[in-house]
């Protein structure tokens, strides 16, 4: 799959990563820079004041649960249910279903963070948080496919009037086994990426703490415990 990318790169703790530049990854996906973390939460409308209004965030995992380490998101939010998240932070495994996604993602959230395994040429089980970029153009996802970088860009087409794409993060994590929809299935997780998902759940109850308070807040900032 192709994976949103961008920004700087800070140590988070063995193991885990805030994004950082990557020329080569964001060749593949479209990544923006570091400038990105207020810039894209300024176009996106992150942070607008909005009276009285609660904040939202959504945590949406998106993987295929028979591709090996692609479950990873799905695995995170299955850990999150019997975990749950701070209130305001609404946790949905969607699994490989962006259409779904995409027009969640329009459902007035000032925030989401996409849960998802994500190479980008670490130690297997790294965390990298990452700052998204949403494409001005794109082809469209397949009706039961799962391209976050397509399904960004549908969300932005889709988009009208009051509908407007919150900041996206993406929390990744570097894969052990790739595998693709051509290849056979394989079931589970291998030992690094299942290891990863205890760090990602308590990652992501900082992190959405953090947006939950201040939408346009810097990686740092958001993953700092």
């Amino acid at each position: 799959m192709s994976r949103p990318a961008g920004a700087r790169t800070a140590s988070l703790g063995p193991g885990t990563r805030a994004a950082g530049s990557d020329p080569a990854l964001a060749a593949e996906t479209g990544a923006t820079q570091t400038g990105a973390t207020q810039s894209g939460a300024a176009q996106s409308g992150a942070g607008r004041p909005e009276g009285d209004r609660p904040r939202r965030v959504l945590v949406a995992g998106v993987g295929n649960i028979f591709l090996a380490d692609d479950a990873f998101g799905c695995e995170v939010l299955r850990a999150l249910a019997a975990d749950p998240l701070p209130s305001g932070a609404d946790a949905v495994d969607f699994g490989i279903r962006g259409m779904d996604l995409a027009y969640r993602l329009l459902a007035g959230y000032d925030a989401a963070v996409l849960v998802d395994a994500a190479p980008r040429g670490e130690e297997p089980g790294t965390l990298h948080l990452i700052e998204a970029d949403v494409p001005e153009d794109g082809a469209l996802p397949e009706a039961h496919g799962m391209d976050p970088v397509k399904v960004l860009a549908l969300a932005a087409r889709l988009g009208e009037g009051d509908e407007v794409l919150p900041r996206v993060l993406v929390l990744g994590c570097e894969p052990a086994v790739r595998l693709h929809g051509d290849e056979d299935v394989a079931f589970g997780l291998s030992g690094p990426v299942r290891d990863a998902v205890p760090r990602a759940v308590e990652l992501l109850r900082t992190v959405t703490r953090a947006l939950l308070a201040d939408p346009a807040a810097s990686l740092e900032a958001a993953a700092a415990p």
